[in-house]
């Protein structure tokens, strides 16, 4: 005959969602970059997120790599969108239950 096991205990309940990390790679004169900076802030404003712009003019590294690609929305050192930035999708990767 099997021993019963107790049931596992509950796991406690999770601390705080990490607060991601937003970044918009942007340059100057950048019609597209105006456009997703308005949707950045707009979404981020509104959920009480921090973000930040860069400017990848002083940024070699970044220039050299995301040039056709501007601008880049990074979220947790990760690109996740470019060109022109989709404020419900954004919306969804700050919500979204982080481990």
């Amino acid at each position: 005959m099997t021993e019963m096991q107790p049931p596992p205990a509950p796991r406690p309940a999770s601390g705080p969602r990490a607060v991601p990390a937003v970044e918009l790679l942007v340059k100057d004169g950048c019609h597209l970059c105006a456009d997703a900076l308005a949707v950045v802030e707009e979404v981020c404003d509104r959920l009480g997120v921090d973000w930040q712009a860069v400017d990848i003019a002083g940024r070699p590294d970044l220039a050299e790599r995301h040039a056709e690609e501007i601008p880049v929305l990074m979220v947790d050192g990760v690109q996740r969108d470019f060109w022109r930035i989709d404020p419900i999708r954004l919306e969804r990767m700050l919500t979204a239950d982080r481990p």
